[in-house]
């Protein structure tokens, strides 16, 4: 777990939020990069890192726009337009990518059973885990597993 300190708002040059959360399917550079992305003022930034950190923490729970803006104190509405600014994703799509991050990474380090993932990781059904995980790793969550597991083998072995 990272310390609250290092994922936490910090204060850019500009006197504006900028946010330290662990994202590894969101790069900031990416985030510059995207069409129509409008500069925010700090205390959007805020909010989205809320929301953000939110998500993060919270992944494994049923997560609605509503509940994600209330954590973030805002409105829906304004928080589904501005996440997307930020992320370049829409609201699903992003809880969707959390999901799986978890999920990839529990399929590398864990002996838990497929079907266990995809729950813990807050997925509603094991049909709806195989086909995001497949639309975002290219293979299903099994034939991931075996992957991870075939190179961690090969790098004991070379090692």
């Amino acid at each position: 777990m990272i310390p609250a300190h290092k994922i936490g708002p910090a204060i850019g040059k500009e006197g504006r939020a900028v946010s330290r959360a662990p994202d590894s399917f969101s790069s900031e550079k990416t985030m510059k990069n995207q069409p129509g992305r409008k500069k925010s003022n700090g205390v959007e930034s805020v909010r989205i890192w809320k929301a953000r950190n939110f998500i993060e923490e919270h992944s494994g729970e049923e997560l609605s726009l509503g509940t994600v803006a209330k954590a973030a104190n805002t409105s829906a509405n304004y928080l589904s337009e501005k996440f997307k600014e930020a992320t370049g994703m829409n609201f699903v799509k992003y809880v969707a990518r959390a999901r799986f991050e978890k999920a990839a990474a529990l399929l590398r380090e864990a002996d838990l059973r497929v079907s266990e993932i995809a729950f813990a990781t807050g997925f509603q059904s094991l049909s709806q885990f195989n086909r995001v995980f497949k639309k975002l790793a290219g293979k299903s969550p099994t034939e991931y597993r075996a992957a991870a597991r075939a190179k961690t083998k090969r790098q004991r072995a070379d090692s």
